[in-house]
């Protein structure tokens, strides 16, 4: 008897468990057959984070763009390919000779791809200079940024990207205004006066005259305020209208950050009472046999990739494609990066042809990529003695602080999936994304990715979907 009674139990319980899976298999067809999603394509993939079973799938194979998606990848293959404590390098060399105060030969600023750096951190580099007793170089100032091509821009891009802080220029040197590290801008701020129809008081961080304004923006009602950049050049034109008494701050790109780098880092020279002599020499390599004077070193890699994912850089991607393709072929070009992601795969035994990668961030639509490509690189990475920092680095749903919750803050709060869903998300014109890892009802991890394209709902109505997909499995 009690061996029945307990072939009953199992087959109860096996019986309740079929009757729910099925009712969240229901659920799902359900959200994918909302109307929002008319004439739109859509890859969901969700299995089970230890065993890797897959619990339900809509078009897994079908590859569509991902938007920000992609950084799952790209970080993933850094934190393989560069390794967790890996850090970017920027350096003041000289092949010259040191007499007292005086340096006989060239000064070769070099750039290793840091896309953390500020511009205190180019006075503090000028500042180790002059700790030599250094106040004169006899030679010429050269800005070296051969570590990566000279490829600006990603592939496919979009022009009408070309002047956003998401879209800017891609060097080995470089220069963020801020501690997210929006590497390749400046921070405009346009700040209304009182009195209405007077032009806006204009300043721009940090302090250049690299950049040239065009002014034509008021004080006055509508919101109507903008900037932008012309193509090929650095003239700012400012127009519409500022809130009287108010200030609009606003990141814009700048063509050739280089260049910025050249203006900033001589202003911090001029601190330091340091004068050249020589020229401005820009894209010169370093002779091998030039010695190093002073160094900045950026934080580990696995304490960059927390505003990378959280914040969703775009320029922080592409300075590590770049950097894993000269790590891996001495060649700091994209395709080189590329190349060494795949590379990756190939060690964690995923197939390389379910993907098409031609940037590290997401913002070419050429990129293209399954669900259940995402998720098989998600469940390769749960295995990887660096995981725990990578999971820790994608945002958390409903988490009110900006460098824990990022992108999903706002998302979720208050939910069974608040404090719970670590996902990246991607966003483009008719591109939504979402994949991650979240724990069902039961305790159990589950992975999955949902990609969404050519809808022609908006954006908002897709991420609720994206919402209630994620509550179904936290549900689960």
């Amino acid at each position: 008897m009690q061996f029945a009674k307990l072939i009953y139990t199992s087959a109860l319980l096996l019986l309740l468990n079929g009757c729910a899976s099925v009712s969240q298999t229901t659920s799902l067809d359900q959200l994918l057959a909302d109307p929002a999603l008319h004439g739109a394509t859509v890859s969901l993939t969700v299995r089970d984070a230890r065993s890797g079973t897959t619990l339900y799938q809509h078009n897994p194979r079908t590859r569509l763009v991902p938007a920000s998606n992609l950084k799952l990848l790209t970080t993933a293959a850094a934190m393989d390919v560069l390794g967790p404590q890996y850090r970017f390098a920027t350096q003041l060399l000289s092949s010259g000779v040191q007499q007292g105060e005086r340096l006989s030969g060239n000064l070769y600023l070099r750039g290793l791809g840091d896309p953390t750096l500020q511009f205190a951190d180019y006075q503090a580099l000028a500042a180790q200079l002059a700790s030599t007793g250094i106040r004169q170089v006899q030679g010429d100032l050269v800005f070296d940024d051969t570590w990566f091509d000279a490829e600006r821009l990603g592939v496919d891009w979009s022009h009408d990207d070309e002047s956003t802080y998401y879209g800017a220029q891609i060097s080995a040197l470089t220069v963020s205004p801020n501690a997210d590290f929006d590497a390749g801008t400046v921070l405009v701020t346009a700040k209304a006066p009182v009195r209405t129809g007077q032009p806006v008081a204009v300043t721009i961080f940090p302090p250049t005259d690299y950049l040239q304004l065009s002014n034509r923006a008021i004080s006055g009602p509508g919101n109507t305020y903008g900037i932008n950049r012309r193509h090929g050049t650095n003239l700012l034109q400012l127009s519409g209208a500022v809130a009287p008494g108010k200030q609009s701050r606003q990141l814009v790109s700048v063509w050739e950050p280089t260049q910025l780098v050249a203006n900033l880092f001589e202003q911090a020279l001029a601190q330091q009472g340091i004068t050249v002599l020589g020229r401005r020499v820009m894209g010169g390599a370093s002779p091998a046999t030039a010695s190093v004077l002073a160094e900045h070193q950026s934080a580990p890699l696995q304490e960059l990739i927390s505003p990378l994912l959280k914040l969703s850089n775009n320029n922080m991607s592409e300075a590590l494609l770049k950097a894993m393709g000269r790590k891996a072929s001495n060649s700091g070009t994209a395709s080189a990066g590329v190349a060494a992601v795949a590379g990756f795969m190939q060690r964690q035994g995923l197939d390389t042809t379910m993907l098409r990668q031609v940037d590290g961030s997401g913002l070419s639509r050429m990129n293209l990529v399954s669900s259940q490509a995402l998720t098989d690189l998600m469940l390769a990475a749960s295995k990887q003695p660096w995981f725990d920092a990578w999971y820790n680095a994608l945002p958390i749903a409903g988490n009110r602080e900006r460098m824990t919750g990022g992108s999903l803050r706002f998302r979720l709060r208050e939910t069974p999936a608040a404090n719970n869903l670590h996902a990246k998300t991607g966003s483009m014109a008719g591109v939504s994304s979402l994949g991650g890892y979240i724990t069902d009802a039961h305790g159990r991890r589950l992975v999955f990715s949902m990609i969404s394209n050519n809808y022609l709902a908006s954006g908002a109505q897709i991420k609720a979907l994206e919402n209630r997909v994620a509550l179904t499995l936290a549900n689960w």
